[in-house]
Order: C-alpha cells, then sequence, then structure tokens
C-alpha cells in the first residue's frame, strides 16, 4: 500500500483539508509507486499562514547570527545524508545520481553560505549633513515568504530560495512542484532537526492553480518568489503588481553556446553535450542552441552528433546511464510536438528525434538526444523554450553574428562562449543581452556565491543567490539620531552650516 505524505502546517503533520493526494511516480520506471501527497487546497494555505504569522514574530526577533546557526546545521544534516538524498531525488525526477548529488551539494554550499551572512547582514553609516547627528541604515525583516519551486532541481532552488529568506529573519512556506514533493518533505524534516521552530516553516503540497494561486493571493503574503514558465511568472507579476507584493521571478531560457573558429573543439564538444543534455535538456540554463562558425560547423556538427549518440539512457541511478528521462508524458510529448515543428519549418534532423526502443527505457518518460541543423534565425526551434533533449544549430559566418543570434530571442539568462581569442571574450561579456555569460564553460553551472537570473522574458531584476539575494529578503530601514539637543531642518539648516 503506498505511503500518504501530508503538509507540514502550525507545527504538525497534517493531511489535506480537501483529503485528496495525487501520485507521485518515478518517471523513469512509472510502475515505481514513490507515495501520494496532499492535493491541498485554498484552506490549507489559510491554515499555513496564520501558523506563519506566528512564526514571524519570534523568528525576526532571532539574532541573525543565531539564524544562520540553525542553517550551519542544516549543511551539516544535508552533508551526512548527501547520498541518500540524491539516491530518492533520481529516483523522483529522473536526472542521473551525479547530477542530484551536484543539486545536494548545491543546498550544502547555499546554507553555509547563508549561515555566514547571518554576520554579514549590512546596512550603512554614512556622514550626516548636520551636526551632532546620526545617519545609518539597516536590513530588517519582511514577513511571510511564499516560495514557489520547480521539478528540475527539487533541493537546489528550494534552497535558493528558503535559507535566504529564513537568515533575513522571514518565515516561510513552501510549495514545491507537484512532481518532486518529496525531496522538499525530505529538506522539511531537514530543517526541524536542525532547530528550526516548527512555525516558521511551513509545507503545503499541491497544485499551482489551487494551491499556487491561493498563495500568491493572499494578502498575508507580502513576499513571493517562483521560479517556472514564463507565461506562469507573468500571471503571477499580475497579481502581485496589483497587491503591491515583493516579487522575485525567475523563468525561462533560450540559451545559446557560441563556437568560434579558433575554439578548443574538444572542449567545446564536453561542453555542449553536457550543457543539452544534462538533467535530459530540463534546465532553464540548458543549451538550446549551438551557434557554430561556418569554418568548423559542419566538422563539429559531425562530432557532436556521434557523441549525442552513444549517450547511454535510463534509470539514473545506473552508474552506466548518462541520460534519464522527461519529467512525464506531458513533457515528451511537448519535445515531440517541436520535433515536428522543426521537420515543417525546414530543420534537418541530423540524430535522434524519437523515443528510445527497448526493455530499459520501456517503462519511462526517455527520449533520444535530438539534434537539429539548417535551424533559420526567427524559426520556433531557435525562438522557443523546449525544455527537452533538443539541440538546435545555427550556422554563422562571424562573431558579430553570432551575437546578433543570440541577442534575438525574447530570454535572456544564459550564454557561453568558446574561443581562444582573450579580446572576443571580453567583447562576449559585454555585448551578449544576458544574466551570465561564460567563457570556454557550457551555458550551466550557478555558484551559491554568485547572483543568479537573467534579463528580458527571464527575469523581473532580481536575483537568487549570492549577495544579492538577501537584499530581496529584506528590507531598508533608515534611522537618524539628533543628539544636538536642538531642532534642525535637515537641508533647510544644512546651508548655514
Amino acid at each position: 500500500m503506498a505511503t500518504n505524505f501530508r503538509n507540514f502546517i502550525a507545527g504538525k503533520w497534517v493531511a489535506p483539508s480537501t483529503g485528496q493526494y495525487f501520485e507521485n511516480r518515478n518517471p523513469a520506471d512509472t510502475t515505481d509507486l514513490i507515495g501520494c501527497f496532499p492535493d491541498s487546497g485554498a484552506e490549507d494555505v489559510e491554515a499555513a499562514v496564520r501558523s506563519a504569522r506566528e512564526g514571524f514574530r519570534s523568528w525576526s526577533r532571532t539574532p541573525a547570527p543565531v539564524r544562520g546557526d540553525v542553517l550551519r546545521r542544516v549543511g551539516d544534516l544535508l552533508t551526512a545524508r548527501k547520498a541518500e538524498i540524491a539516491e530518492a531525488m533520481t529516483r523522483e525526477m529522473g536526472k542521473v545520481v551525479a547530477e542530484t548529488g551536484g543539486d545536494v551539494q548545491e543546498g550544502i554550499d547555499t546554507a553555509y553560505y547563508a549561515a555566514t551572512e547571518g554576520r554579514r547582514l549590512f546596512g550603512h553609516v554614512v556622514p550626516s549633513e548636520l551636526r551632532s547627528k546620526w545617519a545609518m541604515s539597516m536590513r530588517r525583516p519582511i514577513g511571510v515568504a511564499g516560495l514557489i519551486t520547480p521539478f528540475n532541481f527539487p533541493l537546489a532552488i528550494p534552497t535558493w530560495k528558503t535559507f535566504p529568506a529564513l537568515l533575513c529573519g522571514n518565515s516561510v512556506i513552501l510549495k514545491p512542484s507537484e512532481d518532486v514533493p518529496h525531496t522538499c518533505t525530505i529538506l522539511v524534516e531537514i530543517l526541524l532537526e536542525a532547530g528550526l521552530p516548527p512555525e516558521v516553516i511551513q509545507l503545503v503540497h499541491g497544485r499551482g492553480e489551487t494551491v499556487g494561486k491561493a498563495l500568491v493571493e493572499h494578502p498575508g503574503v507580502p513576499l513571493i518568489s517562483f521560479t517556472g514558465s514564463t507565461a506562469t511568472g507573468s500571471l503571477i507579476g499580475e497579481t502581485c503588481g496589483r497587491m503591491h507584493k515583493r516579487l522575485s521571478l525567475e523563468m525561462g531560457g533560450k540559451n545559446a553556446m557560441l563556437v568560434m573558429d579558433d575554439a578548443d573543439l574538444d572542449l567545446a564538444l564536453e561542453g555542449v553535450l553536457w550543457g543539452a543534455f544534462g538533467t535530459t535538456g530540463q534546465r532553464c540554463t540548458a543549451t538550446s542552441r549551438l551557434v557554430l562558425h561556418r569554418k568548423i560547423h559542419d566538422k563539429f556538427v559531425a562530432r557532436v552528433a556521434e557523441a549525442a549518440e552513444k549517450l547511454r539512457l535510463g534509470d539514473g541511478r545506473s552508474p552506466k546511464v548518462d541520460v534519464g528521462p522527461l519529467i512525464h508524458e506531458a513533457a515528451r510529448e511537448k519535445v515531440e510536438r517541436y520535433v515536428e515543428v522543426g521537420h515543417e519549418q525546414g530543420a534537418e534532423l541530423v540524430t535522434g528525434g524519437s523515443r528510445p526502443k527497448g526493455a530499459r527505457t520501456a517503462k519511462g518518460w526517455f527520449f533520444q538526444p535530438t539534434i537539429f541543423t539548417n535551424v533559420k534565425q526567427g524559426s520556433r526551434l531557435e525562438q522557443e523554450e523546449i525544455f527537452g533533449p533538443v539541440l538546435s544549430v545555427v550556422r554563422v559566418n562571424s562573431f558579430e553574428e553570432a551575437v546578433e543570434v543570440n541577442n534575438g530571442v525574447k530570454y535572456g539568462l544564459s550564454s557561453s562562449l568558446y574561443t581562444r581569442d582573450v579580446n572576443l571574450a571580453f567583447r562576449a561579456l559585454e555585448s551578449l543581452d544576458n544574466g551570465i555569460t561564460y567563457v570556454n564553460a557550457p551555458t550551466i553551472g550557478a555558484e551559491a556565491h554568485m547572483p543568479f537570473g537573467g534579463v528580458k522574458a527571464t527575469g523581473n531584476g532580481h536575483r537568487e543567490g549570492g549577495w544579492e539575494v538577501y537584499e530581496f529578503y529584506s528590507e531598508t530601514k533608515v534611522g537618524y539620531v539628533d543628539y544636538s539637543g536642538r531642532l534642525q531642518r535637515a537641508q533647510i539648516d544644512a546651508v548655514d552650516l
């Protein structure tokens, strides 16, 4: 019999008010049922908000270094359980266990980085324009943070949001993707074991159109952070704008890897395979477009295709597997539709383009690593986010044309350039219209102490990670102390001094 998992609300593991559950199955083997998770409703969100507001009252008054100590213990616990969590995460979302191990490590790094920020939530002390007056600013928490996370990084992205929010003194309501509910259940268990006060963290499982919507629309949640599709993010943005909520959006990408004719092609080959087909292409930073200088185009395409055909598909828990499944049937059907679009728009299928055959992949949502050439700038295959193992190759005649192709999409998350020319490298950093640019590395690879995010339709100006995220999860409070013993009227009196 399947295990019925629960929400964590008001300090207890509780069943959903709806009495309804949804199944969570292994995408590599859909006969493997992980468990049933709450299909919660607005009443569960209401209860979570009430509890989180109580938790905020005490947690916001807890010294920031003490809050950091809790997160340091979280890092220790994640480290001790890294292999176990990686195995469970691969079973839940499919990517190979080496990648889920990296996912856990991101959580560990984020925990330890957040712990140090507990002693670094700096404000500023500046000279006043008046005598005997002190002018300063400080950070203060905002309130209840509603965090909505996607399926592709089941631990890393929830920690990117949860740990800074908690460190800054906010309480948290975590709504994970319904495709990966188990990993966030483990995360909340670890937070509690580390000593986080129970009412400071709430976990509400459910669907975006019910739980996510209720969380975004609740007047008691002044802070929302969302990672997911641009379409959904736009709807959330409309609501939060109308309700004057603070909002961080991290959405889609159509990332390009630019390979010049002087590039180290061995290095570029490794980069594009990892960037395009790691996590089965289900990354917002995935290398979706390969922009090749005409002088190396044919030779490099042949090498990429040959290597892609050797990638082994299967259950990511096997050390012999390179590429796991897509997250669910709808994701695979979307990839298949884009393969049809590629054919219709005159692109040339070089390899892949269909479901694999064989017993090893028969029970899961697998799709072959796929490469199209002759992809025209402006075509749907070149413009639209697919979120699967499909690589679109675009031929260019120059670096300038490559920059034009990179910048010619509505997204602006990540880009990369392979070249031996240091001048081109710095020109790329300046001219590629993305939040992140890599030189001689693929389009993926965030580090916990660096800001992460994009421009244009990828985001709304905020960043995950690094030092900038702590500015999002806290507000600036300005204080003046006048110890002159007389009325000083700022600029009116300052001119007389």
